[in-house]
C-alpha cells in the first residue's frame, strides 16, 4: 500500500556545495541518497514529494561538512498481510515461484499454489494445469495475495498465495 508521509533527515553537505544554489544541492544529494532506499519501519521510498523545512546548518569539527536538518513529504511503498498484488514472476523452480511487485520480492510456495497446477520442468520452468490452459512462467503476470511479511532494517520479505478466490494468472507472455 502507498503511504504520503512526513519524514526527517540530517544531511552532511561539503562546503564545495554552498554558494548561491545551496538549497538546490540539498534537495538533489537527498533525492539522490534516500529515493529508492528501504527502512523497515516505512517501507520503500518511492518518491520525495516535497520540502517542508531545512534547518540551520551545524558545522562538523575538523571536517568543514555541513550538517542541516531537512524535513521532508515522500510517497512510501509498504506491503501489508492480506493485502492483494499485482506482481510479475521473475523466477520458477520446483518450490514455487518468485514475483515482483514494484521494489517488493514476493515468494509463493509450491504448497500455495492450487492444487490442478503442477510443475513442468525443461528450457522454459512452469507450473501448468492439468488442460494446460493455465501457465505460470517467467515474466506471468499474477494476482496474489501476501500471507506473510518478514521485515529487515533495509529490505522487506512476503509469502504470498494464488490458492484463493480471484487469484492466479492475468497475463500469460506465452499465449500472446
Amino acid at each position: 500500500m502507498f503511504f504520503h508521509i512526513v519524514l526527517e533527515r540530517n544531511m552532511q553537505l561539503h562546503p564545495r556545495h554552498f554558494g548561491r544554489n545551496l538549497r538546490e544541492n540539498l534537495v538533489t544529494k537527498l533525492m539522490k541518497d534516500v529515493e529508492g532506499t528501504c527502512s523497515g519501519r516505512h517501507g520503500f521510498v518511492v518518491a520525495i514529494t516535497g520540502i517542508e523545512n531545512i534547518g540551520k546548518g551545524l558545522i562538523r569539527d575538523g571536517t568543514g561538512f555541513v550538517t542541516f536538518p531537512v524535513k521532508y513529504q515522500c510517497v512510501v511503498f509498504r506491503p501489508f498481510k492480506g493485502e492483494i498484488l499485482e506482481a510479475v514472476v521473475t523466477m520458477v523452480n520446483k518450490m514455487g515461484f518468485f514475483a515482483e511487485a514494484g521494489p517488493v520480492q514476493i515468494f509463493v510456495s509450491n504448497h500455495l499454489i492450487p492444487d490442478d497446477m503442477e510443475f513442468q520442468s525443461g528450457d522454459v520452468p512452469n507450473y501448468t494445469t492439468s488442460d494446460g490452459s493455465v501457465k505460470i512462467q517467467k515474466d506471468s503476470e499474477v494476482r496474489l495475495k501476501i500471507i506473510g511479511t518478514r521485515v529487515d532494517a533495509t529490505e522487506i520479505f512476503c509469502i504470498g498465495t494464488i490458492k484463493d478466490d480471484f487469484l492466479g494468472v492475468i497475463n500469460d507472455p506465452a499465449a500472446a
